[in-house]
């Protein structure tokens, strides 16, 4: 399930604890050892990275970075259209060099128009207006009730009190909804205090469910008189083409405004996300188009990364993205007639993130992955190609995984490229992909000196043998060439994303290289079931979450066996946060004569109960077979409890409004029943990622990781510390 690392000031308790240690025979770790191991984290590793630098856009059409290299911290502006460059070496000489920025007129609760002058926000399960300039409020909603409101920012996993809408063009209209979760079940949970506890309750959708919550469309002219016009439509399912909610990056998901105002694109999706309906609004009456639908076997997305589709009201059309031919590619349509005009991009390759379309001379600027032969196929490249599918170029030639931004006007963009182990290059180039200036390089020589080594990508075969994987192996600094060591697996299942993550260079790499310093070897391998390959490579685990890509990783680590021979495949451990810890307990049941010591934290090990989006995406709507057993039960972790025979951790957040933290209880409640020993962790009051009290975790992972793979002892109570970067205060 999806990782959301929430900040929680909580204190730490241990619950209950099951276990008792095994004798303690191997090395004694001393408190250098651990903070060798911090020395690696990436919050202590890029202070001895120079020139690792953060471009940015001006709305000028400049952009600054700061460099900061061992004594010198210098701020720097650059002109892509006279290839300018300015350098100073504080903040109040850059800040001199640039307008000032307005101060935002905005709360994080409201929705500002494109004009600048009114803001939206929610009070009462009503939406309100506010003009900026004189802090008048006017009412635009009077009938929404609780839990039958408008604007509703709740999918159950995450929640807020920002109003959910998109602003017309002409900062006229507002295109929103009215959210009815009144039918949906209560999520609640118990915030630890002095005195009576603080119950918090919430609406929280599961798959058991006998309907989700539902969006009423609607449009909401605002002025003297505001007036809303509801769709006339039935309601939808609260779904989205890309991510687990309908607003992924904090706006309304899955709507397009013609230029003009008066019409609004937008897809309804059905509730096991197999059936796509686009459709145009009239945004002054309600009548709604259907345009033409998209039915798929197991479930539809609109790209990896941001949404793909985009309605061109000027020349009614759409861009649609597909994954039809097995790999995700866009295709052209007329809005008129619902009909598709062409194929755009083709290959087999997948078009992930619309990044830019150029209408006046219909060219689409695309990231893609997977195209350019013999590289990683997760590298992120920039392509341009026309609106016909003609004149399809590379724009970002170098080997290495690309981060690109646009220049306001479009006429530049930023490349950021490197590589897992090949620091950053930063360069400036044209639409046609001319290099305009190199930026700088990141430079690693003094962190290289202290006997840093990045990790080692690497390639396998899928236990099927059906396609080639990837992923990075991270080992210790020092190597005893006729030592064995313990292997770690650091799993992250997806469906959404893999272990591995980013490709890119990074310096800590969570901790995966500070553990590697206590002389485990640490391994990342992105199994299939994944997203950024074909269709088939994403699918292959559908219907069935609880696989976690465990057959790929025990056959992967197989085969690198055969090639690194210091691996110790009797002394394997695994460990995962959220997902992960799903399919850490998982490993931990399904193969306890292979996998010797787990750690769990934050699983959602019945996805009956965690959010009913994910599980309904992935696994499909909850079905029963002739027995009564339901199709989620069979994957559930604590019907396969009783199997577990290695160590096991579990962790969680008593907090935890992302996965909660029955999801642990129930596996736990099953290890007890089974008269299994185990440990359970609790964090009282903290929040998913276990926000201040992540440390703790962190640290107790290295004990027992120490203790009961490497039977050796670690330092009694170290503390683990990452101290600021002091070049942040040079040029200040």
């Amino acid at each position: 399930m999806k990782s959301k690392f929430i900040s929680s000031f909580s204190i730490v308790a241990l619950f209950f604890l099951f276990s008792h240690a095994d004798a303690q025979t191997g090395k004694i770790f001393t408190t250098a050892d651990y903070q060798h191991a911090v020395d690696m984290l990436g919050g202590n590793a890029s202070k001895l990275i120079d020139n690792a630098i953060q471009p940015k856009w001006l709305p000028d059409g400049r952009l600054w970075y700061r460099s900061l290299t061992e004594n010198q911290s210098k701020y720097i502006l650059f002109n892509p259209a006279d290839e300018k460059k300015v350098v100073v070496n504080t903040k109040k000489e850059f800040d001199g060099l640039v307008a000032k920025p307005e101060n935002s007129r905005e709360s994080s609760n409201e929705v500002i128009s494109p004009d600048g002058k009114f803001v939206v926000f929610l009070r009462d399960w009503n939406l309100w207006t506010k003009e900026v300039a004189t802090g008048t409020e006017k009412v635009l909603t009077t009938d929404g009730v609780k839990d039958f409101g408008y604007a509703t920012d709740n999918a159950g996993w995450k929640h807020s009190d920002k109003a959910i809408l998109s602003w017309s063009p002409d900062s006229k209209k507002i295109a929103t909804f009215q959210q009815d979760q009144r039918h949906v079940s209560n999520m609640y949970l118990v915030k630890t205090k002095v005195g009576s506890p603080e119950l918090q309750e919430w609406k929280y959708p599961l798959p058991g469910d006998a309907d989700i919550i539902r969006i009423y469309r609607v449009i909401i002219e605002i002025g003297a008189d505001p007036k809303i016009i509801r769709f006339k439509m039935n309601s939808d399912a609260r779904r989205g083409t890309q991510c687990d909610d309908i607003s992924c990056d904090g706006g309304f998901d899955d709507v397009d405004w013609s230029e003009d105002s008066k019409q609004l694109a937008f897809v309804s999706t059905s509730r096991d996300h197999k059936q796509e309906n686009i459709r145009i609004a009239n945004a002054e009456t309600g009548e709604v188009r259907d345009v033409f639908e998209e039915k798929v076997a197991t479930q539809y997305e609109s790209g990896q990364g941001s949404i793909n589709w985009k309605f061109l009201s000027k020349t009614n059309e759409i861009i649609w993205y597909s994954e039809r031919s097995d790999w995700g590619h866009l295709y052209l349509y007329d809005a008129a007639t619902g009909k598709p005009k062409n194929q755009i991009t083709s290959g087999n390759y997948v078009v992930t993130r619309v990044l830019k379309v150029d209408l006046a001379n219909r060219v689409i600027y695309f990231e893609g992955k997977g195209k350019e032969a013999g590289r990683n196929p997760y590298y992120r490249h920039l392509y341009r190609v026309d609106f016909s599918g003609k004149n399809l170029s590379l724009l970002t030639p170098n080997d290495g995984d690309h981060s690109v931004n646009f220049s306001p006007d479009g006429k530049y963009f930023t490349d950021s490229y490197s590589q897992s182990n090949v620091p950053s290059v930063h360069e400036v180039r044209d639409t046609k992909g001319k290099l305009i200036a190199s930026l700088e390089s990141t430079g690693i020589s003094r962190l290289t000196a202290t006997g840093w080594k990045p990790p080692m990508p690497f390639s396998v075969k899928s236990a099927d043998n059906r396609w080639d994987l990837y992923g990075l192996m991270y080992t210790p600094q020092t190597m005893n060439a006729n030592a064995k060591y313990p292997v770690i697996v650091a799993i992250y299942p997806g469906p959404q994303g893999g272990s591995v993550g980013s490709w890119s260079f990074i310096a800590g790499r969570s901790d995966n290289l500070a553990v590697a310093e206590l002389g485990f070897v640490v391994v990342q391998l992105e199994g299939s079931c994944n997203p950024n390959r074909s269709k088939s490579f994403h699918d292959a685990c559908y219907g069935n979450m609880g696989e976690n890509t465990l057959s790929d990783q025990i056959s992967g680590l197989k085969q690198l066996k055969e090639k690194y021979t210091f691996l110790d495949l009797d002394r394997v451990g695994v460990w995962g946060h959220s997902g992960g810890g799903f399919a850490t307990a998982a490993a931990m049941f399904q193969y306890p004569d292979f996998f010797k010591v787990g750690i769990s934290e934050s699983g959602n090990h019945d996805n009956r109960n965690y959010e009913d989006d994910w599980g309904e995406r992935y696994i499909g709507l909850e079905t029963k077979n002739a027995q009564g057993i339901s199709n989620y039960e069979q994957q559930a972790n604590q019907t396969l409890a009783k199997n577990l025979k290695g160590k096991l951790l579990l962790a969680h957040g008593g907090m935890d409004d992302n996965v909660p933290p029955y999801n642990t209880y129930l596996v736990a409640d099953a290890l007890v029943k089974a008269n299994k020993d185990f440990d359970l962790l609790v964090f009282p009051n903290a929040r998913h990622g276990y926000g201040a009290d992540s440390y703790y975790m962190m640290r107790k992972r290295w004990d027992y990781f120490v203790q009961h793979l490497m039977h050796a002892t670690p330092p009694k109570e170290f503390q683990i510390k990452v101290v600021p970067d002091p070049r942040m205060k040079m040029g200040e």
